[in-house]
């Protein structure tokens, strides 16, 4: 999948035209009408997908001319994509027919049916991107990588309860002209009294106090008067709204966790309630956001964070890793249940190998190597300091968010997936051409690691083209014998940066962790928690709202993160790429979609786009006067459509075919009818197919493999059984992780008690 960017500048990428009115995938089948006729068209069934950009792909179709009576009939279609991975969307354009199949019509209906279906061809469509993806045939093995996966430590609660997470021990600074300190290094607001040696925690309006961060802490409705004195800056205006403390604040008193290394928070309602999970002998927790799961044989609890699953007899007790060596029931789980989102992060499960392999979907951009090095300006918190990495030769800034590594007498900085390169750690810089090899030997234990995920070539035009995988976003893919699963961080622990610059208050700069996070409030549910509540390969939902007025760290609203970045209503900040962006539609490294803004450090770029009932217009500007504008045309009216006829799939022979639930069935033109098929016939052709393609091509061990997928492919050119089957599965997991990824946008998290795991709560993205 090339998802290719022109970059008007390097840190912000203005809205490609294409996927600016590339809307989400509506659904299937679609319905379009227009003066001539109606078409229904069904899912794309797809055949190939070279180096993730020519798409080849049949569907089947419905076509009604106006006043006439409907054809049933299959097409077969190539095209050229753009993913979206932000909106996990592939983006289709250049659309030709290139055959069209009528099963049975009178011969001389055809061309006037083969004219009228090609006065459809849209000039854009939008797929999601794990519909594609469910068809694509998947390599046999995977490039995996050793991460760290201890088990974080894991409080449980029954009752509202927060993670007061700080980022090591905690650092503590003066507030002037008070007698009061704040803790630097945590997204909480805290506060420290020196005259009565006690702490002072804000959590939802209310107001805690403890002599100690362990606790216990408990309410209180006065504050010290230094509280009053608080400076009159940007620093700590969000302060004056609970200062003296709100009179009557809402929600329940939750109970205080506190921890100086990522730690996550199992939050029950109330005591765990479980519900079975059909032809396993697993149950899952209905009451709790967190996917938490009991195997009734050995009596073990399993529990899902950041893509890694965790074991342990007791869930107050010691949890082990435990990706590798799952239950073999985990992969039964069946795809109706709610607890099915949890099955891409099952090795060896068909949905696990599809993220697997959108993890390494590059993204690629192109750019102007001067105007894109004009724009670079790193900023460190007085003069740059380095530390080494361990295990090279190689060093990396610590006093700046910013990716500098020292190679040598060089310096390379990698911004928003581009490699540029000075003689100077603070520049001037270049766009360079190529990268050295040695940065690929960077380690998981560095928290610079995911560089290595970007690479940079020349194009033909003399351009650079940049290309990152998701490890660049923090996505790792990691894997054994059983197969190999997506995790969200490298395991590892990076102590933060704090610096004291000559006046103003300390900076905080903290690393990507896996475990934790934000704390958050789930209005709907009126619990605690942490935000980190459905991490796994395909994103985690979240209702967050935090702020540290000391930091600057600020991150508010209803998002979604993935591989790739994230969407939100609100702002949020991408601690792998150093990222701030605001909107109401959707922010990534990249790329703004909406009315909205991304920044780094002097470096903006606005985008816009509106839909009317004549399509879509969209324009961008950068800060350094770059512009880009495109615009789609409708081509009557669309959308989901229902049938007369049940969920149809286009075979490569050319006939229409669907499922009775008791069997498959033809369609026949002429008859306007559909046919039972006999499966079993069907099934011992195709056994011989099998048999002769064996005796006629000779197995050997260093061609097994190839020869089997020929086999497959040669199989599949018909419409037997074993291949419709195949196609229906590979649709119905399209369509269930297509669901499972938009209910990851609405603002719930994990389900229970009746809503759907991977998202809940209901409402859709953005």
């Amino acid at each position: 999948m090339r998802y290719t960017r022109i970059l008007f500048m390097a840190s912000a990428v203005l809205l490609m035209t294409l996927a600016a009115f590339g809307q989400d995938d509506p659904g299937w089948p679609r319905k379009h009408v227009q003066p001539t006729g109606t078409l229904v068209n069904y899912a794309p069934q797809v055949d190939d997908w070279k180096d993730f950009t020519n798409l080849t792909w049949r569907e089947a179709f419905q076509l009604t001319p106006t006043g006439g009576k409907m054809v049933i009939g299959a097409a077969t279609l190539k095209g050229t994509t753009n993913v979206d991975n932000e909106k996990h969307t592939v983006v289709i354009y250049g659309i030709e027919i290139t055959n069209t199949y009528f099963p049975d019509l009178d011969p001389s209906q055809v061309p006037q049916m083969d004219q009228l279906l090609r006065s459809f061809v849209p000039p854009v469509v939008t797929i999601s991107l794990d519909r594609v993806v469910a068809y694509v045939p998947k390599p046999q093995t995977a490039n995996t990588v050793q991460l760290k996966n201890d088990a974080p430590f894991i409080f449980v609660s029954y009752s509202p309860a927060v993670l007061l997470q700080v980022d090591g021990e905690p650092v503590l600074s003066a507030v002037p002209d008070t007698k009061l300190k704040f803790v630097v290094n945590t997204q909480w607001p805290v506060f420290f009294d020196t005259k009565q040696s006690q702490y002072y925690l804000l959590v939802n309006q209310r107001w805690f106090a403890a002599v100690d961060l362990h606790g216990p802490w408990s309410v209180v409705n006065q504050l010290p008067k230094d509280m009053d004195k608080l400076p009159k800056d940007t620093q700590w205006q969000a302060m004056k709204t609970v200062i003296p403390p709100p009179g009557s604040p809402q929600g329940p008193i939750p109970k205080i966790f506190y921890s100086t290394v990522p730690s996550e928070v199992i939050l029950f309602e109330g005591k765990p309630v479980f519900a079975n999970i059909p032809g396993t002998q697993l149950v899952y927790a209905t009451n709790t956001d967190n996917p938490v799961f009991l195997y009734t044989p050995t009596n073990e609890y399993y529990y899902l964070a950041a893509g890694r699953w965790f074991r342990s007899s007791n869930l107050e007790g010691h949890w082990q890793f435990a990706s590798l060596d799952l239950p073999g029931d985990f992969a039964k789980i069946p795809r109706s249940s709610p607890a099915s989102a949890v099955l891409a992060s099952v090795p060896g499960t068909e949905e696990a190998k599809d993220a697997v392999l959108i993890a390494q979907i590059p993204t690629v951009m192109e750019i102007e190597p001067k105007t894109a090095a004009a724009q670079v300006k790193v900023s460190y918190i007085g003069e740059p300091q380095f530390s080494p990495i361990q295990g090279t030769t190689l060093s990396y800034a610590t006093n700046t968010t910013d990716k500098v590594i020292q190679v040598g007498d060089v310096y390379y900085l990698c911004l928003q997936g581009v490699w540029f390169m000075s003689p100077n750690p603070q520049g001037p810089w270049t766009t360079t051409t190529s990268v050295p090899q040695v940065i690929y030997t960077i380690p998981p234990s560095s928290p610079v690691y995911n560089v290595t995920y970007v690479t940079q070539t020349v194009t033909s035009s003399g351009n650079v083209q940049s290309s990152y995988t998701a490890g660049y976003m923090g996505a790792f893919v990691i894997g054994a014998a059983v197969g190999a699963v997506v995790c969200s961080g490298s395991g590892y622990y990076y102590p933060p940066y704090i610096g004291y610059p000559p006046y103003g208050y300390p900076v905080y700069h903290p690393y990507p962790v896996p475990y934790g996070g934000v704390p958050y409030y789930n209005s709907a549910t009126g619990a605690y928690g942490v935000s980190q509540t459905a991490y796994g390969p395909y994103g985690s939902a979240t209702r967050a709202a935090s702020y540290n007025p000391y930091t600057g760290t600020y991150k508010q609203g209803a998002s979604v993160s993935t591989p790739y970045g994230k969407q939100s209503a609100g702002q949020a900040y991408n601690p792998y790429t150093g990222t701030y962006g605001a909107t109401h539609q959707g922010s990534s490294p990249t790329a703004q979609w909406g009315q909205s803004y991304v920044q780094q450090g002097n470096k903006s770029a606005y985008t816009q786009h509106y839909s009317t009932a004549n399509g879509t217009v969209a324009s961008a500007q950068g800060s350094q006067g770059g512009k880009a504008y495109g615009t789609s045309t409708a081509y009557g009216s669309s959308a989901v459509g229902k049938s007369s006829s049940g969920d149809m799939y286009a075979a490569h022979d050319g006939n229409v075919y669907q499922n009775s639930g008791s069997g498959w069935q033809k369609y026949n033109n002429s008859t306007n009818s559909w046919q039972n098929v006999n499966t079993q016939q069907a099934q011992q052709q195709a056994q011989q197919q099998k048999q002769t393609y064996q005796q006629e091509h000779p197995q050997s061990e260093a061609n097994t493999q190839q020869r089997e997928q020929s086999y497959n492919q040669q199989r599949s050119s018909g419409g037997s059984s074993e291949s419709l089957n195949s196609e229906m599965e590979n649709r119905q997991r399209g369509a269930a992780q297509t669901q499972n990824w938009s209910r990851g946008g609405s603002s719930g998290g994990w389900g229970g008690g009746g809503r759907s795991w991977g998202g809940g709560g209901g409402g859709r993205r953005r």
